[in-house]
């Protein structure tokens, strides 16, 4: 099975929705996401790069568009200051939902002490949890010296870090990315400068999910995430529409101490889930997160 899988959305109507169905699962594709409104059929996909072509013959044909979205397959963490009325005029719904409409799962994380540029820092919890997601995006304010100082407590953070501020430009480090124009603001974002701005911010966590992809496809697992995500679906019934791809396996959102035997029993293609992968305990609501091993590394 191709491990280099293209992320796409679907739009069309529901006219031989299960033609379109069948050719999906015929090229080893899987339906991430699925919404009818009305007549209108809505999709996020992943299909193998290499028969996208074959793919979208069909969505020509039956008069849908099909286009590529980088952050289908991901969880991205959304990450303002805090929750508290200091912080509110901040624009992380609308960054979230704009996350969002590109296919990423999110979650908004409020620091427990991000007021401040000395006092601001992560908890141990928040490390935790930021470890699991894909992408953390950290909403700052409007002054690059505060940026650039609340910028330290991201030291030793291994996920990928996008920043966004007011400031067009920061000098940040080398690993971590900014994108200006979106700082604190008391209004929703909607000026043409400021959709612009999010779409900078989509490109670059679509960046740093594509350096994440290859990465982890430099010594692959036996099993594509997608495929994973799939199984566990069929097998398992509580689990359907209860898991979440990521770029290296899936979170399956279902209480670990309840369901994880029965996770680790899950067979794909004569192994184990628990032999070709590491299925362990999230920080985030007791759920279970399933991170593939890499080929080389299993006797």
């Amino acid at each position: 099975m191709s491990y280099d899988f293209g992320y796409y959305i679907f739009e069309g109507g529901l006219y031989r929705k299960d033609e379109v169905l069948d050719l999906i699962e015929d090229l080893g594709g899987v339906v991430i996401q699925e919404s009818v409104i009305g007549l209108d059929l809505v999709m996020f996909l992943a299909i193998p790069r290499v028969d996208v072509e074959k793919f979208s013959s069909l969505a020509y044909e039956v008069k849908a568009k099909l286009k590529e979205a980088k952050l289908i397959g991901s969880e991205v963490a959304v990450v303002p200051p805090s929750m508290s009325y200091r912080h509110l005029p901040h624009p992380a719904c609308d960054i979230n939902e704009y996350l969002r409409r590109y296919g990423a799962k999110t979650f908004m994380v409020g620091l427990a002490r991000g007021v401040g540029q000395r006092r601001a820092q992560l908890t141990s919890y928040e490390r935790s949890f930021l470890s699991e997601v894909d992408v953390a995006v950290f909403i700052m304010g409007n002054v690059e010296e505060c940026i650039k100082r609340k910028v330290e407590m991201l030291r030793g953070l291994s996920t990928p870090v996008v920043v966004v501020g007011g400031p067009e430009e920061v000098e940040l480090p080398e690993h971590i990315a900014y994108v200006g124009g979106l700082g604190r603001v008391a209004h929703r974002l909607k000026l043409s400068d400021e959709v612009k701005a999010l779409e900078r911010m989509v490109e670059a966590v679509g960046e740093s999910l594509e350096r994440k992809r290859r990465e982890f496809l430099e010594d692959p697992p036996l099993f594509p995430p997608v495929l994973v995500k799939r199984e566990i679906e069929r097998q398992v019934e509580d689990a359907k529409d209860a898991t979440v791809l990521k770029v290296e396996g899936v979170r399956v959102c279902l209480d670990y101490d309840e369901y994880s035997e029965t996770i680790k029993n899950v067979v794909v293609e004569g192994r184990k889930l628990s032999e070709v992968a590491d299925v362990k305990r999230s920080v985030h609501r007791n759920q279970i997160i399933v991170k593939l091993l890499p080929e080389s590394s299993l006797s």
